[in-house]
């Protein structure tokens, strides 16, 4: 689907360049390299609508003044044929900047698109046949879900939607990490918490998870098994056999806890991806095995090096430790020769916390070194979220215990306030989450602010719709009001929106999309009645209306929030 503003943009730069070529063909200029054009949206609307440089782009090579160009330039786009009925005026601004000025009437199509594609207007399929894989939160399961996840699972599910929108095969995937340090560090607090619970006086693991989460699976693992007088012979056996047990209950309790705030907060996986099952299925040491046979690692005290500094990092790093045990991240370079070489996916992109920047280029580097191209792979790092309640930031500490876990944020602000706060700000920002505002009815509640647009409009509708037949052809060209033009420019940018989301990685631009739009519908509102006497009019401004919730539709479900018809 080519949709009409980029139809316009095609046919803005191959006019201009034609002009080149008539230019020079007429005699205006001499040049050998026909420039690449390029179209801009001028800040102020008294530029036009679009403009572009090519005339700045040849003074060198055409040995003339780029305003003398521009001029050459501008009567060839003026005798243009290809051009009637779009543009209704070319101009020059500045050293040399050539500005068009379309005719309204383009923006009629907008509608007719909108009607037609209905759910599927912004899709584009600049990415079909290809494969997306996109994993997220992926937090630790030795406890509940934090302020951090929350915003990760907001990002990394808008930019999977965002993915599929522009032509991607997505995969949504979450990365159990049941292996490790971590998980290790699991087991000896859950044995210490269990020792306790069984009237033993023991000290608790200083670098343990003091959560009281820890000692709810001990009490949940000592019901389940019928009682303290049933598990007591656990206290006998030896240290491993004890610890995998109350680990393999705790981690099956936690990963159903994950499972259930995930679909609580609207993100479901295709995919949980287990860190173990890459040892027991022996990919560690296949990946290993790879990078000994392209000469990438080294033996030095004891353990196996990957040569990090021959791919332009600082220092090496361990991937077999002393004691043969692999590193996290020779687990990570598994994981993802695994969804680069085994899955194929043509593109894999992670979201993580910015403390993993430094992580990016040796796994990078990695990749390179097993023969995969690395660029198929994207991390986009997300800053810290701090919570505001009454102006002052709370605060939170993990490892005590004290953090504010996913499923309580959602039962204090909801799922759509969740998912639209998180996303407010490009992922690369700090960000401070006012739970306040979070839960007010006002405008200045983003989500508020554009499900009421959405409510507002379905109210329009049932009050009037009765009284046209709104499957009837309207005739639009009475849509003359600048409100009215603005809003149906605003409802042609979505495809372009989403493409430019997807291509920066940013969903907090589908967010300034939808507030934009909702924005554009109520000065349309303010400024125009819908019920008129002149019926006609009537019922252009209802289909206007019409395309314009299902636009709103169309967003609030990238964004994975609910558009209410009445609030």
């Amino acid at each position: 689907m080519t949709y009409i503003r980029e139809k316009i943009e095609n046919k803005l730069k191959q006019a201009a360049a034609d002009a080149v070529k008539s230019a020079v063909s007429a005699g205006a200029f001499q040049i050998e390299h026909q420039p690449d054009v390029q179209l801009e949206v001028p800040r102020e609307a008294k530029f036009g609508d679009y403009s572009t440089n090519v005339a700045m782009q040849l003074p060198k090579e055409a040995h003339m003044a780029p305003r003398k160009i521009a001029e050459a330039l501008t009567e060839q786009l003026k005798a243009d044929a290809n051009l009637k009925g779009i543009v209704s005026k070319v101009d020059i601004a500045g050293p040399g900047f050539i500005n068009f000025t379309l005719d309204p009437a383009w923006h009629y199509d907008v509608i007719g698109e909108v009607e037609s594609m209905g759910k599927d207007y912004g899709r584009t399929e600049g990415h079909k046949g290809l494969t997306y894989n996109l994993e997220f939160v992926s937090a630790n399961p030795t406890g509940p879900m934090h302020i951090g996840n929350a915003r990760g699972g907001a990002i990394g599910d808008v930019l999977a939607e965002i993915a599929a929108w522009t032509g991607y095969d997505v995969t949504r995937e979450f990365y159990v990490n049941d292996a490790g340090n971590q998980i290790a560090k699991f087991g000896d607090s859950l044995d210490a918490r269990f020792k306790q619970a069984m009237g033993l006086d023991v000290p608790f693991p200083e670098d343990g998870y003091q959560g009281k989460d820890i000692m709810e699976r001990v009490q949940e693992y000592i019901a389940d098994q019928g009682g303290k007088d049933q598990v007591v012979g656990l206290l006998d056996e030896d240290d491993d056999t004890r610890k995998r047990k109350l680990i393999d209950f705790a981690l099956n309790v936690n990963l159903k806890q994950m499972h259930t705030d995930m679909a609580k907060y609207g993100v479901h996986y295709d995919v949980w991806f287990s860190e173990q099952s890459m040892y027991d299925d022996g990919e560690i040491e296949r990946a290993l095995k790879l990078l000994k046979d392209k000469g990438a690692t080294y033996e030095k005290d004891g353990a196996t090096w990957f040569k990090t500094t021959d791919y332009g990092c600082e220092k090496d790093d361990v991937l077999i430790r002393q004691n043969g045990l692999p590193t996290y991240f020779m687990g990570d370079i598994a994981y993802h020769l695994n969804k680069l070489q085994t899955r194929k996916f043509d593109r894999a992109v992670n979201v993580w916390g910015a403390d993993h920047h430094g992580h990016i280029a040796r796994l990078k580097a990695a990749i390179r070194a097993a023969g995969e191209d690395d660029s198929r792979l994207h991390v986009v790092t997300m800053q810290l979220v701090r919570l505001i309640k009454d102006g002052e930031p709370i605060r939170m500490s993990k490892r005590q215990g004290k953090a504010i876990g996913l499923s309580e944020l959602l039962t204090m602000v909801g799922t759509d306030a969740a998912r639209v706060f998180f996303n407010l700000r490009s992922p690369d920002s700090h960000f401070d989450f006012d739970l306040d505002l979070a839960i007010q009815e006002s405008n200045e509640n983003p989500v508020f602010y554009m499900q009421y647009a959405h409510a507002r409009i379905c109210s329009i509708l049932r009050q009037l719709g009765g009284e046209v037949d709104l499957d009837a052809p309207a005739d639009l060209s009475l849509l003359t009001h600048p409100k009215e033009m603005e809003l149906l420019e605003v409802m042609s940018d979505l495809p372009n929106t989403i493409v430019q989301a997807e291509r920066k990685n940013d969903p907090s631009r589908m967010v300034h999309y939808g507030q934009e739009l909702a924005s554009a519908f109520h000065a349309f509102y303010n400024d125009c009645r819908v019920r008129v006497d002149d019926a006609k009019l009537m019922h252009a401004r209802l289909k206007l209306i019409l395309a314009t919730r299902q636009v709103l539709e169309n967003v609030l479900g990238i964004l994975g929030v609910s558009a209410p018809e009445s609030m």
